[in-house]
């Protein structure tokens, strides 16, 4: 699964959680080449992913508002990601 990281600073509301998580997570993905988790992989992983997403939101935290929102929906937000998520889960 390869989704294009999108700007969330300036987003209304504010990022989620849960969107900074995926953002991480697809760069880790992309700085590692890691597509599917091992044993082996597992780990070193999800730990690289949380603190991404530490950083990330502390850095959203902490800089100035945008002049403009950003001109594309996160996926999290979008409706289609939102029902095919709920499927795979359900």
């Amino acid at each position: 699964m390869c989704r294009n990281i999108t700007v969330l600073r300036g987003l209304e509301p504010s990022a989620t959680t849960e969107e900074i998580e995926a953002a991480a997570r697809q760069y880790v993905r992309k700085v590692t080449g890691v597509q599917t988790l091992s044993d082996a992989t597992r780990a070193p992983f999800e730990v690289a992913v949380a603190e991404i997403a530490t950083i990330t939101a502390r850095l959203l935290g902490e800089l100035p508002a945008r002049k403009q929102p950003p001109t594309t929906v996160p996926p999290l937000r979008r409706p289609e990601v939102r029902a095919r998520m709920a499927k795979q889960q359900g």
